[in-house]
């Protein structure tokens, strides 16, 4: 250890020099850096979810769409609005990616015609607005509110609310830009109808969460990264006392979430709401080595040691304890590659490699700076005494009242524990967003005055070619929908070609039923799209042998469990009937996350435990200490889920990548407290010296870390990515549970197991 120290000592400039040149040229790449947004990032290429959602895609078109919504108290039949309205549907139908524009203006009326009664017509439900009377409209009023097929969808039962639908073109989804795009255009297209009427309007839709996903992320990314290390520096000036240390310690941080992105920009990956947070972790990791490293170095300064002389001493006391926590960080980290949500698993991969590339950068670039800046530090016996005092303190209190301490611990934990029971999961992305984003207040508005905001895209197989015109199928998907909105609330409306049925025969026949001849059937289907307008085709209603048919349910927003129980229940209905039905769309992709979500949390911690245990065990080779090593650092997750629970807070992907960082954080002061114990132990001491040896030489900076990042963690608070505030608010009370488990618990227990005098663990 000694020629390595000497080493970085005698060639320190040349250290200096090349960390920096090699990462600011790495850096320069950072021009490159790009944001993801699009719905396929959170699942892999070879996903059956998204493999089975391109099927559907390929067969139906696409389900995603830019919905524009407002509400107009006094109403919207008069010329005014529905002015606005047919202007801004016939400028969405211009706009470029857009396949299809509903719109109470252009909905497709199928009636009979006033002078030739046999006759039925199709056509737009309103054409020339200026020569409508006012009678005209109250009629249009009158008969829009009964169109079932509409009501609740294009126009609210007041007939104060309507939107303007326009479904985009197959592969429209697929591109970010695409998204920006449409979403740009549809303000355009609402700004001059602002400025005119002064109307309230609301956007909606795929491309509005996709830009919103965006927008977020690079917001998060350019405010909190800064932010965090800002708040670090402040807390490390505060530590340190000196401004050098500080900058210091923001190097390798810096140095190191530099060299990640850039590693990233490289493979080609782009950035998204998680790995925005890439330097965030960065700081957790880094912070934690450069402070362990110079606490001892100003101890041994403060003592009386020479410049290089304490950069020997802090390098020899560290090493091995900061290996050790580097490993086991970057295995916590790399737990999350298990994980089959992408970006998770992104995630872990580069915030792995930082650990491990922060402890190099600690052990070569810090003691090599300390070597050229001789920081004045001046011998302070006083301040010695002091953190002698205090650590005589903290052994006496804790060999006296370790059964208590334990005891109140046990019944906290119990307590706590309990509310891991009431946790629920949710991968809701709507709940992604603050509720103040105007994508949320859309979508919320949405559900408030017209529909549910979520869609279930219900595939119904009718067994047979040309089967979807079979009376008796037709009836059972009317059955269905009814069940459904029977059995579920949430189950706002469910639509098909079968209410294009049921409409026409109740013009011919003034009967809302299902008609029982098959032919007739075929015939209303057939003049109902011989006499649609170009773009209005029904073919993203069947598929080609028209066997299948598309069921659209609109639901409300709701827990992704919640989803799946009803989703499981559509497809259990349909296989208790001669059909079956399968149900696709984003709402559904999204809810099945919540299995990769949980599985993340549960096996990607399991998975780092029992890979950190056998490294502990390799290392230390005593199979008597890994409890002792396992307990405080699956605690922490666990009392924080627990408290979770109790709170009614959800768990989401932000909890899930928050107990990696738990676990690899509470490891590492786990690691230090049992290093530094062990050592103090072969050395001869008994049980009161160790503790006050663990104090000194590891206990204060444990404390000052957890402090540190607990701080800088809790700026997420003010995110707009409920992942992100919860990330947060998780992390930084976790960390301050470890830091309570490691440094109180912890010890209370050893005191009971080890022995005064001779150690038993040892």
């Amino acid at each position: 250890m000694n020629n390595f120290v000497e080493k970085i000592i005698k060639f320190r400039w040349f250290i200096a020099i090349l960390i920096p040149l090699i990462t600011f040229t790495m850096a320069s790449s950072l021009k490159n850096l790009e944001f993801e947004g699009s719905y396929r990032i959170w699942f892999g290429e070879k996903s059956d979810i998204l493999r089975e959602y391109d099927d559907f895609r390929a067969i139906f078109g696409n389900d995603d769409a830019i919905v524009i919504a407002f509400k107009v108290e006094d109403g919207i039949f008069n010329k005014e609005v529905l002015q606005s309205i047919q202007t801004m549907t016939n400028k969405l139908w211009e706009t470029e990616y857009i396949a299809r524009v509903d719109s109470i203006t252009n909905y497709q009326y199928v009636h009979a015609d006033e002078d030739y009664p046999d006759e039925i017509l199709v056509e737009d439900f309103i054409e020339d607005v200026e020569n409508l009377s006012e009678e005209d409209l109250e009629k249009k009023r009158a008969i829009a509110i009964t169109q079932d097929i509409i009501l609740g969808k294009l126009i609210s039962a007041d007939a104060k609310t309507t939107m303007i639908v326009g479904r985009m073109t197959p592969k429209a989804g697929n591109d970010p830009e695409v998204s920006f795009k449409l979403r740009d255009a549809a303000l355009e297209i609402i700004k001059p109808e602002i400025e005119k009427y002064g109307y309230t309007f609301h956007l909606n839709g795929g491309p509005v969460i996709n830009s919103s996903f965006i927008e977020i992320a690079q917001h998060d990314g350019g405010i909190f990264t800064p932010a965090v290390i800002l708040v670090a520096m402040f807390l490390l000036l505060l530590v340190f006392r000196k401004f050098s240390l500080s900058i210091l310690s923001i190097s390798v941080v810096i140095f190191t979430f530099l060299i990640v992105l850039s590693i990233q920009v490289f493979l080609g990956f782009k950035l998204n709401n998680f790995t925005a947070n890439i330097p965030v972790f960065v700081v957790a990791i880094g912070i934690a080595d450069a402070m362990h490293l110079l606490w001892i170095y100003i101890l041994a300064r403060k003592e009386g040691k020479e410049n290089y002389e304490a950069i020997h001493y802090s390098v020899k006391k560290n090493f091995l304890a900061l290996l050790l926590t580097s490993i086991t960080t970057a295995v916590g980290f790399a737990s999350l590659s298990i994980s089959a949500v992408v970006p998770i698993q992104t995630l872990g991969i580069a915030t792995a490699s930082a650990a491990i590339l922060a402890f190099v950068l600690t052990i070569l670039f810090v003691p090599a700076l300390l070597a050229i800046l001789d920081p004045k530090i001046a011998v302070q016996t006083q301040d010695v005494n002091k953190t002698h005092k205090f650590s005589q303190w903290y052994a006496d209190f804790l060999l006296k009242h370790n059964t208590k301490i334990l005891l109140a611990s046990g019944v906290l934990f119990v307590v706590i524990g309990i509310g891991i029971f009431k946790a629920n999961v949710d991968s809701n992305t709507v709940r992604y967003f603050n509720e103040n984003v105007p994508f949320r207040v859309a979508t919320q508005f949405t559900q408030d005055n017209l529909t549910g905001p979520m869609a279930y895209e219900i595939i119904v197989d009718s067994k047979s070619p040309d089967g979807i015109k079979e009376p008796k199928f037709l009836k059972t998907v009317d059955a269905f929908g009814k069940a459904f909105k029977k059995e579920y609330a949430d189950a706002r409306h469910v639509t098909s070609l079968m209410d294009t049925v049921k409409i026409f025969n109740d013009v011919m026949n003034n009967s809302k039923s299902i008609p029982d001849d098959k032919n007739l059937i075929a015939q209303y289907l057939l003049l109902y799209s011989l006499s649609l307008p170009q773009g209005m085709e029904i073919n993203d209603k069947m598929d080609i042998n028209e066997q299948l048919l598309r069921v659209t349910a609109s639901i409300n927003m709701v827990d992704t469990s919640k989803d799946l129980e009803m989703i499981e229940w559509v497809e259990n209905w349909w296989e208790k009937t001669e059909y079956s039905a399968v149900v696709n769309g984003q709402t559904k992709m999204f809810a099945h996350m919540q299995h990769d979500v949980t599985y993340t949390l549960i096996y990607s911690i399991t998975l780092a435990i029992i890979l950190i245990s056998i490294i502990m065990l390799f290392i230390f080779k005593n199979i008597k200490m890994l409890p002792l090593f396992i307990a405080p650092n699956i605690l922490p997750v666990a009392l924080v889920v627990g408290v979770m629970g109790w709170l009614q807070i959800d768990i989401d992907m932000g909890v899930a990548i928050a107990g990696a960082i738990i676990i690899g954080v509470a490891v590492d002061d786990t690691i230090h407290f049992m290093v530094k114990y062990i050592e103090a132990r072969k050395r001869g001491e008994n049980l009161q010296n160790s503790l006050e040896y663990v104090m000194r030489f590891a206990g204060s900076a444990i404390i000052f870390t957890t402090v540190i990042l607990s701080f800088a963690f809790l700026v997420f608070v003010f995110s707009d990515f409920n992942p992100n505030y919860h990330f947060g608010v998780v992390t930084a009370t976790a960390l301050l549970l470890a830091v309570v488990v490691d440094l109180v618990a912890l010890p209370a227990l050893i005191s009971k197991i080890d022995n005064r005098d001779t150690s038993l663990l040892i």
